[in-house]
C-alpha cells in the first residue's frame, strides 16, 4: 500500500513538472527491432521521406525500447518499465494516434487556443481565415496541413507558444539573423518538427512531458541552423535532417540526463 501511495505520489508530482525527465541507466535484454507506423507530414521543398525517415541512430536515455546500429543493422534495446512509466507510455502513443479533426469541439477550440496564444490581441475571423496564413499554415484552412503528425502537432505548437513564449515569438516573426527571401512557413514546420521527433523516438518515449520539451527544442536548433546555413525553402528538408542529427548527437552525450541538459536547451527563453 505505501509503495502504491508512493507511486501515485511520484506521478501526480511528474505531471505537474514538465522538465523533470530523468533518464534509466541499467542493463537491459534485446529484443528484435519490430516494424515502422506509415502517415507522413507535410511536402516542404522536396520529399517528407527524405527529410525524417529511418531507423534511430542513437541510444535515447528517456526510451523503453531503442534502436542503435550494430554491424550495419539495427537492433532495439527494451527497458523494464515501472507501472507509471508504462501509463507515461501509453498515454503518449494514444496522443500520437490521434487524428486532428476538424469536427471536433475540443479540436476547434485547441485550435483557437493556439491563436491566441500566438496574436492575443487580434481577434480570429474564424477556424478557416486567410489569417491563418500569417502563421505559415499553407492555405486558409490549417487542418489540411496536419496529416501525417496529426493533433499532437497542434499540441506542440500550443505548448510552444505557451511554454516558451518569447522563443516562440521570435521564431514566428524571424526577429533574428539574415532571413532568406523565401522562408520557411512557421506553422507547417512545426508540423514536420513532430513528424520528425516521432520517428526518432520510434513513438516508444516513456515521458509525454519530454516529447513536448524536445520538440521546443527542435524547433529553435532548426531555426539557428537555418540561420547558419543562409537556407531558403527549398532546403528545408536539409536543415530538418541536419536538426535532427543535431539532436541525436546531444542525445549521446554522457553528461546529458534530461531534455534541460542538451546544450541546446540554452537556446529556449
Amino acid at each position: 500500500m505505501e509503495a502504491a501511495a508512493a507511486a501515485a505520489a511520484a506521478a501526480e508530482a511528474h505531471h505537474h513538472n514538465l522538465h523533470g525527465c530523468l533518464a534509466v541507466r541499467a542493463p537491459v535484454p534485446r529484443c528484435s527491432l519490430g516494424g515502422g507506423g506509415g502517415g507522413g507530414a507535410v511536402a516542404m521543398g522536396g520529399s517528407s521521406d527524405e527529410a525524417s525517415c529511418g531507423s534511430p541512430r542513437w541510444i535515447g536515455k528517456s526510451l523503453s525500447c531503442v534502436c542503435i546500429k550494430r554491424k550495419g543493422a539495427y537492433e532495439r534495446i527494451c527497458m523494464n518499465l515501472t507501472p507509471v512509466q508504462e501509463e507515461r507510455l501509453q498515454r503518449l502513443r494514444h496522443r500520437m494516434k490521434v487524428y486532428f479533426d476538424p469536427s471536433r469541439r475540443d479540436h476547434q477550440e485547441a485550435l483557437k487556443a493556439l491563436w491566441h496564444a500566438t496574436y492575443p490581441d487580434q481577434e480570429l475571423q474564424g477556424l478557416i481565415s486567410e489569417q491563418w496564413k500569417d502563421m505559415g499554415w499553407q492555405g486558409r484552412d490549417p487542418s489540411t496541413d496536419f496529416r501525417g503528425a496529426g493533433f499532437i502537432s497542434l499540441e506542440n505548437l500550443l505548448f510552444f507558444a505557451k511554454t516558451f513564449s518569447a522563443s516562440f515569438q521570435r521564431l514566428l516573426k524571424k526577429q533574428c539573423g539574415n532571413r532568406a527571401t523565401w522562408e520557411y512557413p512557421f506553422a507547417v514546420a512545426g508540423v514536420n518538427i513532430t513528424f520528425m521527433i516521432m520517428q526518432m523516438l520510434d513513438l516508444q518515449s516513456k515521458d509525454e512531458w519530454a516529447f513536448d520539451l524536445l520538440y521546443c527544442v527542435a524547433f529553435v536548433v532548426m531555426d539557428k541552423q537555418w540561420l547558419d546555413k543562409n537556407a531558403s525553402y527549398m532546403d528545408f528538408n536539409e536543415i530538418l535532417k541536419s536538426t535532427r542529427t543535431q539532436l541525436e548527437r546531444e542525445l549521446l552525450l554522457d553528461d546529458v540526463m534530461r531534455i534541460e541538459d542538451m546544450p541546446s536547451y540554452s537556446l529556449l527563453c
